[in-house]
């Protein structure tokens, strides 16, 4: 076991763990590491391989604002170009020699001797450990699959494959495949599993609303435009996220406003599909927006093939040879993808960090609830920030944008902690509660409240924790600079010698 010491660990590699890598470097910080399971970055880019993996965000906005990409080849960016993309502002930046790749971390804890983070990680077979005085989540919720509970389903003899591991050398072609799910991976799936599956089922629990898709390849004179003329990109950039923030408005405060949006989605229905009995199937029975609002042009006229069928009847169980459902209708397979989605709400690294009270973040939110303050930090968890943490997800725009915002916030809580000499940070309880009361307060009368749906966006208490409510630019004018009043801070006079971490370069052999 090898022990090194920093002033800063990041876990995830990700959007915003590489974000925030770059940041601590552009600030002059160089005591930190880079902890992540894969072999490079890219966070759910690099992870989600399946066919027809690609960002339902236009291509222009989802990048970070300081690394504009004139090159990208689509209008909507799929998955090989996106991780291509976060590899390269990477190695621009060079952040490449501080990661540690194929660590999986195992538990994070806090050590109120020391006043750090202590991070246990599995590395090349050998366990490791690194203290850190400030610890960075960036672990994103988009992270650990999460596999159905059906009865019998680890009775299955065929294949099975999460839409979030896919298996590259498997090949569909001419066989019975069943697909459980409707959400935002399904939805690509199923149209390139459809050009070669010999018969395909699709499980669907709720019909989502899903809009046309508008992409297309950009032609040459294009990007060598955006390369070229000043301010272009930028403007477009700004263009794209002024339209998606209306879509905020209505979503937040008037859902009603949301009607052109159905009907879009109800003229998308109509154009890919013949059959009455199978649109009606599809069309769903809550308010548009409740959950997140897909973009397709495939999805209807696959599920219009005569090799497909959607299957609206519950799942009873799973056999040795294939499903069951509710009706008793049993349906054999040589192959089941499940496209179930993530652990958001219930995600598994929850239980790994654990606070200053000896309570993992599980514990704390199952009893309390999930929340942070701003999203970042938690009462009981000194010196933790997490980044992409409850109430700042979106279901209307580019995540990158919060992230950004998160990273300023960052920013500044080091610039203030160290010139003041502050070791020990923790957020009062009174100004996480009031906080979280407030976000609550203004999503009284949004989509997700009172749009008739049940989606990942709550938790457990059917509270809305995983989205922001309202524009974008007030989290960002929220996350501007570091409030140290609504924490509980220590220099390291007030703890003592022994909080003061030693920094220790961290080698390869960490």
């Amino acid at each position: 076991m090898t022990t090194h010491d920093v002033e800063i660990a990041i876990i995830g590699a990700g959007f915003s763990g590489l974000g925030a890598a770059i940041k601590l470097t552009q600030e002059g910080v160089d005591d930190y590491v880079l902890l992540d399971r894969g072999q490079d970055f890219g966070g759910t880019w690099r992870d989600n391989v399946y066919p027809g993996a690609a960002c339902d965000v236009p291509s222009h906005l989802y990048s970070y604002s300081f690394a504009l990409n004139p090159e990208w080849s689509r209008s909507y960016s799929h998955q090989p170009e996106i991780h291509r993309y976060i590899n390269a502002v990477a190695d621009e930046h060079g952040i490449g020699n501080k990661a540690l790749f194929g660590s999986d971390v195992t538990q994070a804890a806090w050590d109120e001797d020391r006043g750090a983070w202590t991070i246990h990680y599995d590395r090349d077979g050998q366990s490791h450990t690194v203290t850190a005085r400030t610890l960075v989540g960036g672990i994103g919720p988009l992270c650990e699959p999460n596999l159905p509970d059906i009865e019998g389903i680890e009775d299955f003899g065929g294949k099975m494959v999460h839409s979030a591991q896919w298996d590259t050398d498997y090949d569909f072609t001419g066989k019975r495949v069943a697909v459980i799910g409707t959400g935002a991976s399904a939805i690509q799936i199923v149209p390139q599993l459809g050009k070669t599956a010999g018969h395909m089922d699709v499980y669907q629990r709720t019909a989502p609303w899903i809009i046309p898709r508008n992409e297309r390849p950009y032609l040459g004179l294009e990007n060598w435009a955006f390369k070229n003329v000043p301010g272009l990109q930028a403007a477009i950039r700004g263009g794209i996220y002024s339209f998606n923030e209306v879509v905020a408005a209505g979503m937040t405060y008037a859902p009603k406003a949301l009607k052109p949006v159905e009907a879009l989605s109800r003229a998308n229905i109509f154009r890919g599909i013949r059959d009455p009995k199978l649109r009606k199937a599809v069309t769903p029975t809550f308010a548009v927006g409740c959950k997140r609002i897909l973009k397709s042009n495939e999805w209807y006229p696959t599920l219009d093939q005569d090799n497909v069928e959607l299957v609206t009847d519950g799942i009873a169980r799973v056999t040795e040879t294939g499903i069951v459902t509710n009706d008793g209708t049993a349906r054999d397979v040589d192959v089941i993808v499940v496209a179930t989605g993530f652990h958001v709400t219930d995600s598994p690294i929850f239980g790994a960090i654990v606070g200053s009270g000896g309570k993992s973040l599980a514990q704390v939110w199952e009893a309390e609830g999930m929340q942070a303050y701003k999203g970042s930090f938690v009462h009981g968890f000194p010196n933790l920030m997490l980044l992409v943490g409850p109430s700042t997800g979106l279901g209307h725009t580019s995540m990158v944008y919060m992230i950004e915002s998160q990273l300023n916030y960052l920013v500044d809580y080091l610039r203030k902690t160290r010139s003041r000499g502050i070791v020990r940070t923790d957020v009062t309880k009174t100004a996480q509660d009031e906080y979280n009361r407030g976000l609550q307060h203004n999503l009284r009368n949004s989509v997700w409240v009172n749009g008739g749906c049940a989606s990942w966006y709550k938790d457990r208490n059917g509270n809305v924790t995983a989205l922001w409510p309202g524009f974008t630019f007030n989290y960002r004018n929220v996350t501007r600079s570091f409030d140290i009043a609504a924490y509980d801070v220590k220099t390291a006079d007030q703890v003592g010698a022994s909080a003061a971490t030693t920094a220790e370069p961290v080698g390869a052999d960490a």
